[in-house]
């Protein structure tokens, strides 16, 4: 299972104090080098994170797989239209919220999907959904042309109980198979940890997670290389 490290809370650090350091381009370089296979931001309408020279610099920077997670907004959209990353996350993104709260919904939004993911695919990128591990998005989402499901992992990892831990994961699972049923590739991604992501690992049908806030917070103790090598170890022992 590959590893797509999200660098925004590195730059969440930078803009606590609107300083030019720490820099989310070192921490890509550094994650790439120990061996992910690609480099996550997610540029919000409110740029309270990662800024657009980020996004730019990290074009010209990244080896892998530059992935942009962003909303169907006519700004995103032109944004990445002149930028190009290889790939784009469609997400929803609500005013004032801490994180992205759950799946986009595709059933309620279909249209602005569907135009999103003509438009990017019409400049040569690969697009994906952020939905939630229900197979009627799953669909919707083969539906409106998407190349990729990612599948939204937070209430598995929110999950306290073993019967619910059980039960969510069992949903991604079987969204996962769904996915790869209709032709879609399938990803992870949200809440996961280097103390939940072993059954996330073992599913066969997710060829790659997304993991940022839990991997930052760790490489603020154990440094960049050391945090990407102990999650990357955890998914090979998952396989």
């Amino acid at each position: 299972m590959r590893l797509s490290v999200n660098v925004d809370h590195i730059a969440t650090v930078r803009q606590a104090r609107m300083a030019s350091e720490p820099d989310p381009v070192w921490g890509a370089v550094l994650a790439e080098l120990t061996g992910a296979c690609g480099i996550t931001v997610h540029l919000r309408g409110d740029r309270r994170h990662i800024q657009d020279r980020d996004v730019r610099v990290l074009r010209d920077t990244v080896a892998g797989v530059l992935n942009l997670e962003m909303s169907t907004s006519d700004e995103m959209l032109d944004v990445a239209c002149e930028l190009v990353p290889d790939m784009v996350t469609l997400v929803p993104e609500g005013e004032g919220e801490l994180t992205t709260q759950g799946g986009l919904d595709i059933i309620t939004n279909e249209d602005a999907v569907r135009c999103a993911v003509e438009r990017l695919q019409a400049h040569g990128i690969a697009v994906s959904i952020f939905i939630d591990p229900d197979v009627v998005q799953v669909g919707r989402a083969k539906a409106v042309g998407a190349d990729i499901v990612e599948l939204h992992t937070g209430i598995y990892a929110e999950a306290e109980e073993a019967d619910e831990v059980e039960r969510e994961f069992e949903k991604v699972r079987v969204a996962a198979i769904a996915a790869n049923e209709m032709g879609l590739a399938a990803h992870g991604g949200h809440g996961l940890t280097y103390l939940n992501i072993g059954p996330i690992a073992s599913i066969t049908e997710i060829e790659e997670v997304s993991i940022g806030h839990s991997l930052i917070a760790r490489a603020v103790i154990v440094g960049m290389e050391a945090a990407v090598a102990e999650m990357l170890a955890l998914l090979d022992a998952g396989e």
